[in-house]
């Protein structure tokens, strides 16, 4: 009697080792993270922020001090007043010009008059003319030499605009601002440090929306698409879980070897296929969770 009772306890054994995984894949929770960096550089005179702080897309993080960029700025509009100023006034310079080609018009006109009255000689007539072709020569050049001085200084005072306007950029870029909804996962920064473009202040993500990065066997890949609507089981340890619904929405091109820290339905395959599944997040999934799929 012992023995039968034994060969049962052990067929029983056998058949719950034996039983299949109520899952097809797993996977871990993550989420799309944005590490927010100043563009500018200068002590962080604000940072209004604490980690597990929820953040409004566009709210302000950090405000940078622009007391560089400020004077920088008034010394350029200096320097664009003072080159604008030097412009010439081209009618003014060549009024005197004007006025003495105008003269020298009238005396060509008059001796002209006076030689067909036989009252005034050919050579003075034609100096006369030569005297007005140059003076009108000297007008020309004197028009030419300030256009192109205009242009210059015309040329110049555009460039210190741009200068201008690459330190507006810059100093309204010294208020970092959230590019995202979402929660501060880390901050890196203090008030009072020191920020340079590309050092870190803080990372934040959308803890809404996130995803499970399951892996499936080939085998698998024709039981899923993109758009596909499947179940996401989500393990709080204890046999405590909760089930999700969730969508894939991508899916690798390329296969990878199995990661260690995952489990597939076939443990003994080697390449899998990352699958993205969208879930709405109720508040309780976290980061790093392990998680299951169920098609």
């Amino acid at each position: 009697m012992k023995k039968s009772l034994n060969l049962i306890a052990m067929a029983v054994l056998i058949t719950g080792c034996n039983k299949a995984p109520d899952y097809d894949a797993t996977g871990i929770f993550e989420a799309t993270t944005v590490t927010v960096s100043s563009e500018t550089t200068g002590k962080i005179l604000s940072l209004d922020i604490s980690e597990g702080d929820s953040i409004n897309n566009g709210q302000t993080i950090a405000v940078i001090d622009t007391t560089m960029l400020v004077l920088q700025q008034k010394q350029l509009n200096s320097q664009k007043l003072s080159v604008e100023n030097s412009s010439p006034d081209i009618v003014a310079q060549v009024s005197s010009l004007r006025a003495q080609i105008a003269h020298q018009k009238h005396e060509c006109e008059r001796l002209g008059r006076l030689l067909a009255d036989g009252a005034t000689t050919q050579k003075q007539y034609d100096d006369a003319q030569s005297q007005l072709k140059v003076l009108q020569a000297q007008l020309d050049a004197l028009t030419s030499s300030l256009s192109n001085n205009r242009n210059s200084i015309s040329d110049n005072a555009v460039a210190l605009q741009y200068q201008q306007e690459q330190l507006e950029e810059q100093i309204e870029k010294s208020t970092v601002k959230s590019p995202l909804t979402g929660t501060v996962l880390i901050k890196y920064a203090e008030q009072g440090e020191f920020a340079t473009p590309g050092k870190p202040i803080c990372k934040i993500a959308n803890l809404n929306d996130i995803y499970l990065r399951s892996y499936f066997t080939v085998s698998q890949l024709s039981d899923i698409h993109i758009g596909q609507d499947v179940t996401v089981i989500a393990d709080f340890g204890v046999d405590k879980q909760y089930e999700y619904p969730g969508t894939i929405t991508w899916i690798a091109q390329e296969s990878e070897f199995t990661p260690k820290s995952i489990q597939t339905k076939d443990s003994r395959a080697n390449l899998v296929y990352a699958v993205k599944i969208a879930v709405k997040n109720d508040g309780r999934l976290k980061l790093g969770q392990y998680g299951e799929v169920r098609l």
